[in-house]
């Protein structure tokens, strides 16, 4: 796929990161390739249908029509580099999708208007309040008939808080939306904007006590005076910013791409990543500094494995700079590796980069010893630094697993561990009282999609069976 990637940003004010997250079929994947295709990184929007988008690569993927696993991408908009993850939006696929939030500043719940709140969608935003991430909620396919967008905001308030502001409103008219924020002039579908923008502004001067002073002497203030405000309501979440965009006809889109640009939080203004040095209970807190001249501290959120070109790691930087002459060690391991060639992603499309700065996503290929979740270093005091673990479900729904060819059961073991490499929900597990290799998921489609996996990819056909009781 083409991209106009010129090499990463060298200003962390002009990088952004975004996961979109939420139910399967709430729009996230036609949402990536439609701000793709505006920001100008492809030629076309593609489709599910057809299996032509960026993100849904995987012939699996194609297959289902769904996402199945999570896909980075990246745009330049506005001289700012917006890097882009598209998640699955299946519980059985939380393996792929609750990693993604350890890369980002910002999550976006993506939510189908047509069919409302999902529970995934309040699943995910627990999550990333739980992470203190930036939060905000993309409200897709408004377009689609009998839809009552009126009704979905307060729905979204009742659920979610009524911090969850609109930053646009819908205009069906003229098929567009409408700036609430920095505009409060004109109509939408809503009623006046300027009800919606006095809203806005007031959620914002709460937490700054002289911006408070002024807005009761003046009874407004400008928009353009209140980044510091926004930025700091994002972060404690006293605002939950709601857009309203359809992907099949474009409104929205450019204003999408505004509103991440001007007022999402870059590496510098959101909450610090749980780092953390030591273990168990002798572990403390420590803070990494989004600056490109300080010692490397890297985080592998995502990891390939090809059947022919190996491992392949899908990793944030979060401080230092990482180049291709950079020595990284992977956690507490003593012998570094050399990063030789540094990638950017467009899905399955691999770009080469000289470099990469804090809030980068960058990949390094045919790497062994990496693996998840791993925190790549280039200093040997930060041998023992690690994220704050997420809180994953625990896999167990198992099967029984065995090759169907008499001697391959070294050959199994090894090809279900690189399943597993890829997938933190995945475990397997060699059972002695029933002489059982047990492959655990997190349900029935999450297990019958591995051993698709197994079998398309790897070429290896095996049995499955229920678990015998010892």
């Amino acid at each position: 796929m083409p991209s106009r990637s010129n090499g990463p940003a060298a200003d962390m004010q002009a990088v952004r990161t975004l996961a979109l997250v939420g139910a399967a079929a709430a729009g996230k994947t036609s949402l990536a390739e439609a701000l793709l295709y505006k920001a100008g990184a492809i030629k076309a929007c593609g489709n599910i249908e057809r299996g032509s988008t960026v993100s849904d690569h995987d012939p699996l993927e194609r297959r289902m029509l769904h996402s199945l696993n999570a896909s980075v991408m990246h745009l330049t908009h506005a001289g700012t580099r917006i890097h882009l993850i598209d998640t699955p939006g299946g519980v059985d696929f939380l393996g792929q999708s609750l990693p993604a939030l350890e890369a980002v500043e910002t999550v976006a719940v993506v939510i189908n208007a047509a069919t409302g709140i999902e529970p995934m969608a309040v699943r995910m935003m627990a999550y990333a309040a739980s992470r203190q991430l930036a939060r905000m909620i993309i409200v897709t396919k408004i377009d689609a008939q009998g839809v009552s967008l009126a009704g979905l905001l307060a729905d979204i308030q009742a659920t979610f808080g009524r911090e969850c502001l609109p930053l646009n409103l819908p205009d069906a008219i003229n098929r567009q939306v409408v700036d609430c924020f920095f505009n409060r002039f004109g109509r939408s579908d809503f009623g006046p904007v300027e009800a919606a923008h006095r809203a806005l502004v007031e959620q914002v001067v709460e937490v700054d006590a002289a911006f408070v002073d002024r807005y009761l002497e003046e009874g407004d203030v400008d928009p353009a005076e209140l980044h510091a405000p926004l930025e700091q309501a994002l972060r404690e979440g006293h605002l939950i910013p709601v857009c309203f965009v359809s992907s099949r006809s474009g409104a929205g889109v450019a204003e999408l791409l505004d509103v991440i640009v001007k007022l999402l939080p870059d590496p510098t203004e959101a909450n610090p990543p749980s780092f953390m040095v030591g273990e168990g209970a002798d572990a403390q807190p420590m803070q990494a500094r989004p600056d490109p001249s300080l010692h490397v501290l890297a985080h592998v959120f995502k990891v390939t494995v090809d059947p022919y070109g190996g491992k392949m790691g899908i990793f944030r930087v979060h401080q230092g700079t990482v180049t291709r002459d950079s020595q990284l060690y992977i956690g507490d391991g003593r012998k570094p590796f050399k990063v030789g060639h540094l990638f950017m992603l467009q899905g399955k499309d691999h770009l080469e980069v000289a470099r990469a700065v804090p809030g980068d996503i960058v990949a390094v290929a045919k790497v062994d010893d990496i693996h998840f979740d791993a925190v790549l270093h280039d200093a040997a005091e930060d041998n023992h630094v690690h994220l704050a673990p997420l809180a994953f479900p625990v896999p167990v729904y198992g099967l029984a697993v065995e090759p169907k060819r008499h001697g391959d059961e070294q050959r199994a073991w090894e090809i279900l561990g690189k399943l597993a490499a890829e997938d933190p929900c995945l475990r397997i597990e060699h059972v002695a009282a029933t002489n059982e290799t047990v492959l655990y998921g997190l349900g029935e489609l999450h297990l019958r999609v591995a051993l698709d996996r197994l079998r398309e990819v790897y070429h290896f056909e095996v049995r499955t069976r229920p678990l015998s009781i010892a």
